[in-house]
């Protein structure tokens, strides 16, 4: 089905599906940049199924499929352009959540791959499955599916997702649920007394702090805390806020007080005191410009530490602005300021955490997770990928306040005394729900860091990674963790439950391994279908962020043969060397990780693609980066590699409010480049013939993409598909004089073996763009491409 695809019908669905979280696998745990289960399925029907246009479409399959088809269309038009259609509306349909695991719906869609393939089961091959969705959805079908991955967190997210929770089946949700009681109960006994009930009985579910700073006036010194927002709760029929007044008991003690109150109007609540990075001493004005509060913060670790004398008195470091409550007969969360008792819990779990500190786990590990930080130095194109290292985080430890990492910590052993006991009984069925405690433990400290913030208008924590960063949090919300509320172990928990609930529907088992994709474990042409979303050039450091995880997974379960770096032996954290991304702050042979590097990682692996590819099978390749180096260097690794572009499908898949779409390299569409291998006996293609048909094919498929809704960056970057179509067909193509025209080259050469072929693409795809908005003879007054990218 290369020929057509519902581009706009697919789009709504993958669009929407990121908004439905209640039992959908991407709550299972946090993975970045994962494809809509919508879009995935969509593509691999387009893959697998035949177009009925084809001469070579089977007539055998084209009468099964009308059969099919009846038991969700209804009649199905004589015609081949009737069953073409019945196609496309069925992958349309199909790509609805809401018919994902409708069971008459999932039956048609095997029966159709079946009837396909009707002597061996189609093998899809993900060698970049990150969070799973393409193998995932490859079982849905009735496809025999294999997933790896180089990252460990990754390839443990996989085996829950594609062997475990499949294998168990529905025994598994009681099981689970009974465990995660069991664990919940324990824990609660060991830390109720660090989270004190008030006197009336109200419980608290946060903590509402803030770093500190001191004013470098001469003549101040006041304590800055820094506030982002005084808003408590700012809904419609509910708002509570803090205020403050200034005090003054000498240089060193100015400062603020706060009070709780509930204005009658936004501008009753003050401004936050820092803004845009500069923070405003309340008592002066003065500002500290970003350096100092670097410096300062530098100087407590990243600041999320409170600062007591030798009496438990507190007298620096993080400051407690209010507590959130609830009470058993109010509706909704209260608010009230801190007080000494407050403190002096913080104070008494600092002094039990000094017991975990130099203790030992059996496999050498501390138990508390003091691995270093990598000194990461993003690309340029790359935003704020590492801000909490500026400011003194230099240990993961670090990125906790005290009282979360000792929750942390006691949930961990009573997780691992809990397996320990079990193992005796049954130790392969325990591994399985050790493995899913372990997920809800790693998605708890998610909403349990230093990095969570509070958000006013839903009243609740938010998630460390809002994007694809871990970026410093000015004032955080320390979650309860073993209270009800959102990122608690029971929201968690019972968030995983509803996943298991909807992943067994499919009652199929993958293979999964952690490997190389550029040193792929398969034989050569062993797969049909070879379907990846692979790095993102430099916008993703998922290795780096994957360590938030990492360091807390492993200490639970420390016999996971997954979870071992057998790539990097030496590192205490995942694997940085090989991944293939645009990483400045690792050496590979003495040299960055440039975008050479990333050129030639992506060749290998697409090259493996190749070896595994049959003659007669299909690869797929995702990209959903706004940079014309990124799309290059992919683009010269799948050339080299010997694939021939055949299609190009841009599906919507990512909500525009998202944060990394704010300034971010990032587009609303991930292109679905469809490719099949070039045979060897591919033939030179002559460059006057490849030049003279680039500009038909990018105008006739631009309007076709335009008639789908796609607009902006988003058009551009999706006529990738034809114009490479030309050109990758070939095993090379050259000029006149026999000079070969490369892929890439010189844009600012004249001469088109120096300047590329792929100058030519952007110029031609950018004039067709700007002709589409202004009308053909405007746009002749502009030079193409580089405003079309703006």
């Amino acid at each position: 089905m290369e020929v057509d695809f519902p581009i706009a019908v697919v789009s709504k669905h993958a669009v929407r599906e990121k908004s439905i979280r209640n039992g959908n696998p991407s709550t299972l745990h946090l993975w970045w940049a994962r494809r809509p289960l919508a879009a995935c399925r969509a593509i691999l029907l387009g893959l697998l199924l035949p177009d009925p246009l084809d001469p070579l479409c089977p007539p055998e399959f084209k009468v099964m499929a009308r059969e099919l088809l009846r038991k969700v269309q209804g009649q199905v038009g004589p015609r081949d352009e009737d069953l073409r259609s019945a196609f496309l509306k069925f992958i349309g349909d199909f790509a609805n959540w809401d018919l994902s695991a409708d069971q008459t719906f999932v039956e048609v869609s095997r029966g159709l791959v079946k009837a396909v393939h009707p002597g061996e089961t189609p093998l899809v091959v993900d060698p970049f499955a990150g969070g799973g969705s393409i193998p995932l959805e490859a079982l849905r079908l009735g496809c025999e599916a294999f997933a790896s991955d180089l990252n460990p967190v990754a390839c443990l997210i996989l085996k829950v997702m594609l062997e475990i929770i499949p294998r168990r089946g529905p025994a598994l949700i009681e099981e689970l649920r009974r465990a995660g009681e069991e664990v919940k109960a324990a824990a609660d006994k060991e830390l109720a007394g660090f989270y004190p009930a008030d006197p009336d009985g109200a419980k608290p579910v946060a903590y509402l702090w803030a770093r500190t700073v001191r004013c470098e006036s001469p003549n101040c010194g006041a304590e800055i805390p820094l506030v982002r927002s005084f808003w408590l709760c700012n809904k419609r029929d509910r708002k509570w806020a803090l205020r403050y007044t200034v005090h003054d008991s000498g240089s060193r003690l100015r400062g603020i007080k706060f009070e709780v109150f509930k204005p009658v109007s936004d501008h009753e609540v003050p401004a936050g005191t820092i803004r845009q990075a500069r923070a405003s001493c309340p008592y002066c004005s003065t500002v500290l410009p970003l350096e100092r509060i670097r410096a300062q913060l530098r100087g407590q670790n990243g600041g999320a530490e409170v600062i007591f004398d030798e009496r438990g008195n507190r007298i620096g470091g993080a400051r407690l602005l209010a507590v959130a409550l609830v009470k058993a007969d109010r509706f909704g969360r209260h608010y009230r300021l801190a007080s000494a008792t407050d403190y002096k819990a913080v104070y008494e779990s600092k002094q039990t955490l000094a017991k975990f500190v130099g203790s030992k786990l059996p496999n050498g590990l501390n138990e508390v997770p003091d691995e270093s930080f990598h000194d990461i130095r993003p690309s340029p194109n790359a935003r704020g990928l590492s801000a909490v290292t500026r400011y003194g985080i230099s240990r993961f430890s670090q990125l906790y306040f005290v009282r979360q990492l000792l929750s942390l910590l006691t949930i961990c052993e009573t997780i691992r005394r809990r397996s320990r006991a079990d193992y005796s009984n049954n130790e392969n069925e325990v591994n399985g729900v050790e493995t899913l405690l372990a997920l809800t433990l790693s998605r708890v400290a998610d909403y349990c860091s230093a990095q969570s913030r509070w958000d006013s208008t839903q009243e609740r924590n938010v998630n460390s990674f809002g994007r694809q960063a871990l970026p410093m949090v000015w004032d955080f919300a320390e979650l309860v963790p073993l209270q009800d509320s959102v990122g608690s172990w029971n929201s968690m928990l019972g968030g995983i439950l509803r996943v298991i609930a909807r992943v067994t529907q499919i009652n199929a088992v993958a293979g999964v391994q952690c490997a190389d994709a550029s040193e792929h474990p398969l034989p050569d042409e062993c797969t049909n279908i070879w379907f990846t979303d692979p790095p993102y050039y430099d916008s993703v450091p998922y290795a780096d962020l994957s360590d938030f995880f990492y360091v807390w997974l492993k200490r639970i379960l420390p016999k996971e043969p997954l979870l071992q770096n057998r790539f990097e032996p030496e590192s205490p954290l995942t694997p940085k060397l090989r991944e293939c991304v645009w990483n400045r702050a690792y050496k590979v042979d003495g040299k960055e990780k440039d975008p050479k590097f990333f050129e030639n990682s992506m060749a290998s692996a697409f090259a493996e693609g190749r070896r595994l590819v049959r003659s007669d099978g299909v690869g797929c390749v995702v990209f959903a980066h706004k940079t014309t180096e990124g799309w290059e260097a992919l683009l010269s690794g799948l050339i080299q590699a010997g694939w021939v572009v055949a299609a190009s499908w841009p599906i919507a898949t990512e909500q525009p409010q998202r944060l990394i779409a704010r300034d971010s390299a990032a587009l609303a569409t991930s292109v679905h480049l469809i490719c099949r291998p070039r045979g060897e006996d591919a033939p030179v293609g002559d460059w006057s013939i490849v030049l003279r048909d680039l500009p038909r094919r990018v105008a006739d498929w631009m309007e076709r993409l335009q008639s789908e809704g796609i607009r902006g960056a988003d058009l551009v970057f999706a006529c990738i598909g034809p114009a490479l179509e030309i050109y990758s067909r070939y095993s090379k193509v050259v000029d006149a004089v026999e000079r070969e025209i490369p892929l890439g080259g010189n844009p600012e050469a004249t001469e088109p073996y120096k300047r590329g072929y792929l100058a030519y693409v952007w110029e031609v795809v950018g004039r067709a763009a700007l002709e589409q908005v202004l009308g053909k003879a405007e746009s002749t007054a502009g030079n193409g491409a580089a405003g079309a990218l703006e």
